[in-house]
């Protein structure tokens, strides 16, 4: 399984080494099991080749949906395709899983929403949606979705921004909220969406074992991060806390280990958090469900 987001510096590694290794004239050769979006994208929605239904490679997308407000991430496995930004907008549209929904992870993209189409071109993305895309919702939830595909197709490496067009036609000003999309939209225009802490590992439904490994970025107050494991008893199963590399303003990485003792497959909720320094209550709190193996 081929996993984007936090690997794709090991993949460049990788792909700097077989350059080396093939020579200074073998401009076509490209790394095995890598796939990333291209122009061949632009095939027509509902089209798959196949490869696309033959192969027995999977990848890991990360898939962006909302929880309280903010971005939430996800993770779904899809078989290896060439269409690879086709099949993670596809899981996106699809909605969360009924393991996410539990935790109030929700999407703000209206059902009823289409892919029409999507090309890459000099590291802009073109997504073209259905007209629901941009029906009902305020001001806020017409930032939500448009974050959702902008951080969804900028996990690969050869999107930097996004453009937006509906039932064809390019989008200036979206929605009757009047927002404007001047260029092509990247992640730093919608860095506020983002919440005080997100988990990348572990994903939402996963399976884990002791010690599990849980990282992600955070934004926190001197950089302290918390999380623990809490049974379907609502009785805390393990606790404990780390720093990222950077907060109070600025966002870091963080990773620990978090060891837990069960009997039996376990259903719980991890939660990462940061204690409020007024009074101690959790805030930023991020809820992932998490089965417990022994």
């Amino acid at each position: 399984m081929i996993r984007f987001g936090r690997l794709f510096a090991a993949l460049v590694a990788l792909v700097l080494a077989a350059a080396l290794f093939a020579g200074c004239g073998d401009d076509d050769v490209e790394p095995v099991g890598s796939p990333t979006p291209t122009t061949e994208d632009s095939t027509p929605v509902g089209s798959p080749s196949p490869d696309e239904t033959s192969t027995t490679e999977t990848v890991e997308l990360e898939v962006w949906f909302t929880q309280d407000g903010d971005l939430f991430l996800t993770h779904r496995e899809v078989p290896e395709t060439q269409g690879i930004g086709k099949a993670a907008l596809e899981a996106l549209l699809a909605g969360p899983s009924d393991s996410e929904t539990d935790v109030d992870v929700v999407s703000a993209i209206p059902e009823g929403s289409e892919l029409l189409g999507l090309s890459i071109s000099e590291g802009v993305a073109t997504v073209d949606l259905t007209g629901e895309f941009e029906s009902g919702g305020g001001s806020a939830s017409m930032f939500a979705r448009l974050s959702q595909v902008v951080y969804t197709l900028t996990q690969f490496p050869t999107v930097d921004g996004v453009m937006f067009k509906l039932d064809g036609e390019s989008v200036e000003t979206f929605s009757g909220e009047g927002i404007l999309l001047e260029g092509s939209q990247t992640r730093k225009d919608y860095k506020d969406q983002l919440p005080a802490i997100v988990v990348e590992e572990p994903a939402a439904g996963e399976e884990v074992t002791s010690p599990l490994t849980i990282s992600g970025t955070a934004n926190t107050f001197e950089a302290t991060v918390e999380m623990r494991l809490v049974g379907p008893d609502g009785k805390v199963i393990a606790h404990r806390f780390t720093t990222a590399t950077c907060g109070t303003g600025c966002r870091g990485d963080y990773e620990t280990q978090l060891k837990f003792k069960v009997s039996e497959p376990t259903e719980a909720i991890l939660e990462v958090y940061e204690s409020s320094a007024e009074d101690g209550s959790r805030i930023h709190v991020e809820r992932v469900p998490v089965t417990l193996v022994p």
